[in-house]
């Protein structure tokens, strides 16, 4: 059982176990962050990456961390956020299209050697990858994590309208995509 946000608030912000509570956060959330990356980039070695960077930022902003938000809503944030710009990055340092960043991602999904195209999983995988990068976190964040649309608002800062309508369609186009797959 994981001690609550609160308890390791707390205790992070004494100096004298200011470390233990850092190492206790990332317990408690470094395989929730990891999958919610992992979906998102596909690659086991770039989501390490980018998860080390989210925990970094985490540890360099944790003291101004001002509860507005529940503390599992911010660092989803910093890790959405963290991936995002990775996605970015590769965008123009392959100077590609974002169609051709789909392929890419479907092509690691592809690669994976425990990829078999056959079990329903990986189509979904497949279908997911395909997805406009804003629809696949929306979709990943709603399915993967049944995260509520008000929490999903405050981590992508947008209206629960719009990530419904986003959901909405990223679910169609997978369903699509299963159907003719």
């Amino acid at each position: 059982m994981h001690p609550s946000d609160k308890d390791l608030l707390a205790q992070f912000s004494v100096s004298s176990t200011k470390e233990k509570g850092f190492t206790a956060i990332i317990r408690k959330y470094q395989e929730k962050l990891y999958w919610h990356i992992r979906r998102m980039v596909v690659d086991h070695a770039d989501t390490d990456d980018i998860l080390q960077n989210t925990f970094i930022k985490i540890w360099k902003g944790l003291d101004n961390f001002r509860e507005d938000s529940q503390l599992y809503t911010w660092l989803y944030r910093i890790a959405t956020n963290e991936t995002l710009s990775f996605l970015e990055r590769q965008k123009k340092n392959a100077t590609i299209s974002l169609s051709d960043v789909g392929v890419s991602l479907e092509n690691k999904v592809k690669a994976d050697t425990n990829f078999n195209a056959n079990q329903l999983e990986w189509r979904l995988q497949l279908a997911i990858q395909a997805l406009p990068e804003r629809q696949r976190l929306v979709f990943n964040l709603r399915y993967y994590d049944a995260l509520p649309y008000e929490e999903m608002s405050r981590i992508l800062d947008t209206s629960e309208g719009a990530l419904k309508a986003s959901y909405h369609h990223a679910a169609k186009k997978i369903e699509q995509f299963l159907k003719n797959y």
